[in-house]
């Protein structure tokens, strides 16, 4: 995404309160009032300037409100598949959601163009400024942007009010509702860089790169307008590297044109996962020898190649896709993660072996792809439907031209399972519209769609230039053998399901086994695609659904099931026992984990099946010093004991390329300590910083209780705040946002999660943690200034 010179952040001092999308007079008499007779008829209603809103709900963005509703049973698919929570059109008193926000705008700007960007609101937005409707924005995901100049007061305050309008669904999963990303108030020169009017093309040539620059300039001024323009390109410390000559600019009123520049790059510095090396480009807009606006953006630097028999290649280096396909929540916070927890999920995907990462289903949050960026993960970016219509061609536009510049983009996804017209000559004619879009925007790129088709061709396949497979795994070599020269991946596969740290199926509490066992009719497990993608060149690789369980779709049960069971790691982060097993074949990483754990009073002289999952060449396992036997790893599988159980410790000892590695379980105590364990401990005293702090529990001799249960409550002290609390249960009807002072979690199966937002003073913040027979423990945050 490029940037605007003059950008400011409008998160702050927002006022939220429900309305009503059944009743008229608990909805501020919206749909009472006629409010679009004039231009700026506000009459009484909420939209009017002077409403007074000092009694409604003080809030930061982002914001979502459906977080914090209650749980509620329902028959209804529709409220199963987005996590029992009381939203949509039978809900009209949580559907609705308004907010106003008052800022002040300096006069010695009353010469400039304001426009107001809105990152993402979910959903069917309707905007005013000062009384005056500004637009509607469909899409709860795509962003957009309005210019705001001729309502500006200067005089006294602005005010912002925006409807949402999530009666609606636009997906199956869970989707909150609110002004869930960032909004902005850019300013700029009437001859200015539109939003995201700024495209940098790097094109590789041996040790060096050729980067073209596309510039568009529009003039909003009143008069035909002359300026110069010229681009620069720096290295991550600012330091010029490349700078063009001006060229001339001449735009009649309201004229656009986009200037195209050539920069050389020499000895580029190629970005990959390992060393995602990003530059910056900057284009300037001078009148009369004074800059009057810029635009920056980082890039990369890298190539790509799709070859339909031997695989992937990054910067000509063969690279199979190891990806996850996620949503966008996360426990205790919804969809609306600060920008820290966009890295922190995208940390702990790479930390397991990912290198790819698909935006299931719908655009993402420009901060995640600026993770992705920064930490060298690829990206799959996906557009919401397989639709032609101008609102979702609109929408694919937006997409892409905001999108095109992150280097960690490698792939287009113009939809997903459209069942109804994926195989018929209605998908095909609109596949070709987006592809022609995608083509016309960004022809450095391609697109593949998510078919959750076997062996067929007729439809979107005939057309797409990258075939991908939901699912239907042993379908890809017939496939291949018949449409030998269209490149292949798998869009969805696995989908195991599994319950951390469970290891009996219970449909009762809704838990299934933490083993790579049980996968629905349509999915596979871990194994069984892994070994066909790994063997096989022409597979360029896949995407497992799903590296994070995600809020709704409690597959395979109900209520009292409120998310799904598919992740790798569960809605915390918190690995699962499958983690290791893509962690063995994904990384060069030590790998040698044992399960389950071995806390099993009420089993023993029973057998436990016990497995291993490692990389090592042979593995063999001790019970309390006794060999239970050494065994062959089969590559891109796990190894299994029969064990009888008795208390004390499991060990395995294996041998990695004559390397010794070794690793040990216990049967544990009762709980004896309580451990905060924070990703990071240096905060930003900006108000947006955020840090996770993971809550596990020792016994007295210092070993991890793998089934604590213990509630645990929670007290800060210093300038910050909490957040959101989770604990990875999928069936948990605890809160996950609780009232000030009333911050607590039950720990599942060993662990619970606190998520803490920094305030803007500077100093130590102490969180403490109290569990039942427990002592307190506590750590200290430091916030420092910006």
């Amino acid at each position: 995404m490029a940037t605007a010179q003059n950008r400011v952040n409008l998160d702050e001092g927002w006022k939220f309160h429900f309305g009503n999308a059944a009743d008229p007079e608990k909805d501020f008499d919206y749909s009472k009032v006629a409010l679009f007779l004039k231009s700026n008829v506000f009459a009484t209603t909420v939209v009017n300037p002077k409403f007074i809103d000092t009694a409604w709900t003080s809030i930061n963005l982002p914001h979502d409100w459906v977080v914090a509703l209650p749980f509620q049973n329902s028959p209804l698919a529709e409220m199963e598949a987005h996590g029992y929570k009381p939203v949509g059109g039978l809900y009209p008193e949580n559907s609705i959601g308004w907010y106003r926000k008052h800022f002040s705008v300096d006069k010695a700007a009353k010469d400039k163009r304001f426009e107001i960007q809105f990152d993402g609101i979910y959903r069917n937005a309707t905007i005013w400024v000062n009384g005056f409707y500004v637009g509607t924005n469909f899409s709860g995901y795509v962003g957009k942007s309005y210019d705001i100049s001729d309502y500006i007061n200067f005089e006294g305050e602005n005010v912002l009010v925006v409807r949402v309008d999530a009666t609606q669904n636009e997906g199956w999963f869970y989707e909150g509702a609110g002004i869930y990303r960032h909004v902005w108030l850019n300013t700029t020169d009437k001859l200015h860089i539109p939003q995201d009017g700024f495209y940098v093309v790097p094109e590789v040539k041996g040790k060096n790169a050729t980067i073209t620059v596309e510039t568009t300039v529009e003039n909003k001024n009143l008069a035909e307008s002359q300026g110069l323009v010229y681009s620069y390109i720096t290295d991550r410390n600012g330091k010029i590297l490349a700078k063009t000559s001006t060229q001339k600019l001449s735009l009649s009123v309201n004229g656009k044109a986009i200037i195209k520049q050539k920069l050389s790059l020499s000895n580029a510095r190629l970005w990959s996962l390992e060393d995602p090396y990003l530059y910056r480009a900057v284009s300037v807009v001078q009148v009369a020898g004074k800059t009057i606006d810029q635009a920056k953006s980082t890039f990369g630097v890298r190539t790509l190649k799709f070859d339909a028999n031997d695989g992937f290649f990054l910067n000509g280096k063969h690279l199979k896709i190891q990806g996850t396909n996620n949503h966008q929540d996360h426990a205790g916070i919804g969809s609306a993660l600060p920008d820290y927890l966009h890295y922190y999920r995208i940390k702990l995907l790479k930390e397991m072996g990912s290198n790819a990462y698909r935006t299931s289903h719908n655009a993402p949050t420009p901060e995640l792809l600026e993770a992705c960026d920064s930490l060298g993960m690829l990206v799959l970016d996906e557009q919401r439907l397989l639709n032609s219509s101008p609102e979702y061609t609109d929408q694919f536009q937006r997409l892409i031209i905001r999108d095109r510049n992150h280097p960690s983009v490698f792939l287009w996804s113009i939809g997903n399972e459209e069942q109804m017209i994926q195989g018929n000559e209605y998908g095909k004619k609109i596949a070709q519209s987006l592809l022609a879009i995608q083509k016309e925007l960004d022809p450095s790129r391609t697109s593949t769609y998510a078919a959750d088709m076997g062996n067929d061709f007729k439809g979107v396949n005939e057309v797409i230039p990258i075939r991908g497979f939901n699912y239907r795994e042993y379908a890809v070599a017939d496939y291949h053998r018949d449409h030998p020269n269209q490149p292949l991946i798998g869009t969805e596969m696995g989908s195991t399901v599994t319950t951390r740290g469970i290891y009996e199926k219970d449909p009762i509490r809704g838990y299934v086994p933490d083993q790579d066992i049980t996968a629905p009719w349509w999915a596979s497990k871990a194994e069984t695609w892994w070994e066909l993608a790994a063997e096989n060149n022409y597979w360029l690789g896949g995407f497992v659904w799903t590296g994070f369980d995600y809020r709704g779709e409690p597959t395979p049960y109900h209520w009292p099931n409120i998310n799904s069971h598919f992740g790798i790691m569960d809605v915390c982060g918190f690995p699962k026992n499958i983690y290791y097993y893509y962690q063995s074949w994904w990384t060069n990483k030590d790998v040698l984990h044992i399960s389950p754990h071995w806390n099993w009073p009420d089993k023993i002289g029973k057998p436990i099946d016990v497995w291993v999952n490692t990389n090592a060449d042979d593995v063999e396992l001790f019970i309390n010093g006794k060999s239970l036997g050494k065994k062959i790893m089969p590559r891109n599988s796990h190894l299994q004991w029969e064990v009888t159980y008795e208390p004390g410790t499991l060990e395995a000892i294996a041998y990695k390329k004559g390397k010794k590695l070794t690793t040990s379980i216990a049967t544990t105590n009762p709980p004896a300590k309580v451990v905060l364990s924070p990703d990071k401990t240096t905060l930003v005293a900006n108000g947006q910083d955020a840090t996770v702090v993971n809550i596990s529990f020792l016994d007295e001799k210092g070993r991890e209780v793998p089934d604590a249960d213990n509630l645990v409550k929670f007290y800060l002290t210093g300038d910050a705040k909490i957040i959101g609390v989770g604990n990875g249960d999928p069936s948990s009807h605890e809160p996950d946002q609780c009232a000030d002072g009333a911050w607590q979690r039950s720990a599942f199966n060993g662990k619970c999660q606190v998520i803490i937002q920094s305030g803007k003073t500077a100093g130590s913040v102490k969180l403490e943690a109290k569990a039942n027979g427990i002592p307190m423990t506590s750590v200290t945050l430091n916030l420092i200034n910006p």
